[in-house]
C-alpha cells in the first residue's frame, strides 16, 4: 500500500511516495499529480544496461497513454555543464513537460539544472555562468526565471540531494563545481523503492552515500548558526534510522533486508529535513567535499574521509565542543554502537565525536584517506584554493578564510 505525503512536515513540497513499485507510482503521479503527457527520462547507465527498469516504466506509461519522448542514458560524475546543455537541448526539442530521473545524485543535480536552463533558455557555458552563484557566492544579477518543468526522482542512493532546491554542476573547462540555487527548483516528487536499490545499487555506493546523509545530520546538529529545536530533533531522528540501517546493510551483502534499505531511505529524508529547516549553516565537510568531487571522488566518499577530520579541527579551536559532546553521547547510546565499539576497539571514555564517526565509517568499510581514493599531496593546494569559494567553508564553525586552514584539515587525511 502506498504512503503518499509531503516529505517534510513544514512544507507542502516535495512530495514523497513509498510502498508501491516505482513504475506504478511514477506513472500514476505523472498523470494525476502533474498532468504530464511528454516525459523525458534520465536513467543511470548501469540501470539501463543491467535491469529492465526502463521497460517496466514504458509498460506502466503505456497503460496510462503517457509518452516517453526522450531518454538520456548515463551522465559522468559531478554533473558536467557540457552534458547538462546536451540534455537541455534534447528536452527542449522534445517539448518535455516532465523530467524523470532514475539513479543517483549526479542525475538529480543534472535534472535540476536542466529544468532551470530550460526556463531561462540557456544554451551555452556563458548562459549557465549567468545562472550559477558567483565566486564569492553572489546571487545571479540577471533575475533568472524559476524552473518550470517539474521533476520526479527515483533515487538509488542516499545522498538526498533530490530533496533540495540546490544543485552542484562542474564546469568542464575549469573543473570547478558551481552552485545553482533558488529560483532553481528541485524534484517535486520522490519515489522510494527499497526493492530497486537492494537489487541494483552496489553496496559501496549505498553505504558511502548513506554516510553523506550522516554528514547532513552531523554538520546540522553541530552548526553554530541557524539550528532550532526542530533541526536538532530531526537530525537525531535521522541518525536513529541511518546508523543501524547502514550497519545492517553492511552485513547484508545480498540485499535481502529490505527493511534496512527503507529505514536508511527514510533516515535520509529526515537528514535533509534537518539541514533545510530554519537557516542552518553547514560546515567544511560539505564545503571541501564539493570541490573534492571534481577530482574524481564520489559524493559519499568525500564525507567518509572529511567529516571526522572536520569535527576534530573544529574541536581543536573550541568552536562547537558542547554540541559535539552531546552528539557523541547520543551516538554511543545507540544499541548498534555496542557492536561497533567492540569490533573497532573504540574507547568510549576517551573517544571524541571524530573518533566515534571514524569507528562507524570503518565498520562500514569506507575509505578514510585521500590516498585511498587517488588524491595525492600534489593536488591539495588547488583543492584548498577552490574550497575557499564554497559557502559552507565560510560558515564552518571555525570559518575557513585562508588556504592554510583548509590544508590543516586535509593534512589529517592525506
Amino acid at each position: 500500500m502506498e504512503t503518499f505525503r509531503p516529505a517534510f512536515f513544514d512544507r507542502p513540497r516535495p512530495l514523497l511516495s513509498y510502498g508501491t513499485p516505482f513504475p506504478e507510482a511514477v506513472a500514476r503521479h505523472a498523470v494525476n499529480t502533474f498532468h504530464a503527457q511528454r516525459v523525458y527520462v534520465i536513467c543511470s547507465g548501469s540501470l539501463a544496461k543491467n535491469t529492465d527498469s526502463l521497460d517496466q516504466l514504458a509498460q506502466a506509461f503505456d497503460k496510462l497513454k503517457i509518452s516517453i519522448v526522450g531518454r538520456r542514458i548515463g551522465m559522468k560524475s559531478h554533473t558536467l555543464w557540457s552534458e547538462v546543455l546536451e540534455i537541455t537541448a534534447d528536452a527542449r526539442e522534445c517539448s518535455a513537460d516532465l523530467i524523470l530521473t532514475l539513479g543517483g545524485g549526479t542525475l538529480t543535480d543534472g535534472a535540476k539544472v536542466v529544468s532551470f536552463a530550460l526556463a531561462n533558455n540557456a544554451k551555452t557555458f556563458e548562459d549557465l555562468d549567468t545562472l550559477c552563484m558567483g565566486p564569492n557566492q553572489e546571487r545571479p544579477t540577471n533575475d533568472p526565471r524559476p524552473s518550470s518543468v517539474p521533476i520526479i526522482s527515483v533515487p538509488t542512493t542516499l545522498s538526498a540531494g533530490e530533496y533540495s532546491n540546490f544543485a552542484g554542476a562542474t564546469n568542464d573547462n575549469t573543473r570547478r563545481k558551481h552552485s545553482f540555487q533558488a529560483p532553481l527548483r528541485g524534484p517535486q516528487l520522490i519515489v522510494l523503492d527499497p526493492q530497486l536499490v537492494a537489487s541494483t545499487t552496489p553496496q559501496n555506493t549505498w553505504l558511502s552515500t548513506g554516510v553523506r546523509a550522516v554528514d547532513h545530520c552531523v554538520e546540522t546538529y553541530c552548526a553554530v548558526v541557524g539550528t532550532t529545536e526542530d533541526s536538532d530533533s530531526l537530525a537525531l531522528k535521522a541518525l536513529m534510522n541511518l546508523v543501524p540501517g547502514l550497519v545492517r546493510s553492511r552485513h547484508d551483502p545480498k540485499g535481502e533486508d529490505l527493511d534496512a534499505r527503507l529505514t536508511c531511505q527514510l533516515g535520509s529524508v529526515d537528514a535533509m529535513a534537518a539541514c533545510t529547516s530554519g537557516r542552518v549553516q553547514l560546515g567544511a565537510s560539505h564545503g571541501i567535499g564539493h570541490q573534492l568531487g571534481p577530482l574524481g571522488v564520489g559524493h559519499g566518499e568525500t564525507s567518509c574521509i572529511l567529516l571526522p577530520a572536520v569535527c576534530k579541527y573544529n574541536a581543536k579551536y573550541n568552536a562547537n565542543n558542547d554540541r559535539q559532546s552531546r552528539l557523541r553521547d547520543f551516538l554511543l547510546k545507540q544499541p548498534i554502537f555496542e557492536k561497533v565499539s567492540e569490533s573497532r576497539g573504540l574507547n568510549k571514555e576517551t573517544a571524541d565525536l571524530g573518533d566515534v564517526l571514524d569507528a562507524l565509517f570503518r565498520e562500514l568499510g569506507m575509505p578514510r584517506s585521500l590516498g585511498e581514493v587517488g588524491v595525492g599531496r600534489d593536488q591539495l593546494d588547488g583543492l584548498a584554493a577552490n574550497s575557499l569559494h564554497d559557502r559552507w567553508c565560510r560558515t564552518n564553525p571555525v570559518p575557513l578564510n585562508e588556504k592554510a586552514q583548509v590544508l590543516e584539515i586535509l593534512e589529517q587525511v592525506v
